[in-house]
């Protein structure tokens, strides 16, 4: 072979010792279209945004979730830690009082029809776990 110098749009492989700028994967003379690097850019400050908004969208999900069960907690704790001389029925409504020396009962006895202190009325779910009823 001789090291004579090629065009530059001439693709000649020296380890084969042949031409094959048929068999590359990008053009190779002079007439092609450029090869340009597209701008992304938009699509990633698109994406991104996209992404941030789906993530917050859950964030606030999770959050309201997260309170929501902080709340049957609190309000299974403090039905649990108060005074009840009765097994509850899963199904039945309760109303959860305060007496006047600080602590909480249980009781079948609706607001309207007793003047202790009422901190909220309560429903017994079948897991045995009390869901906060809201006032009419």
């Amino acid at each position: 072979m001789t090291d004579e110098k090629k065009p530059d749009n001439v693709v000649f492989n020296i380890e084969n010792n042949r031409y094959d700028a048929a068999l590359k994967p990008y053009p190779t003379s002079l007439g092609s279209p450029v090869i340009t690097i597209s701008d992304t850019t938009a699509w990633k400050n698109r994406s991104i945004n996209k992404t941030n908004h789906k993530v917050n969208a859950k964030y606030l999900e999770l959050k309201a979730e997260y309170e929501k069960m902080i709340m049957e907690f609190e309000y299974n704790n403090l039905i649990f830690n108060s005074e009840f001389s009765f097994e509850p029925v899963i199904g039945e409504i309760y109303h959860l009082y305060k007496r006047k020396e600080g602590k909480s009962f249980l009781s079948l006895i609706a607001p309207g029809q007793c003047n202790f202190k009422h901190i909220g009325s309560f429903y017994l779910n079948v897991d045995q776990t009390w869901e906060k009823v809201n006032e009419l």
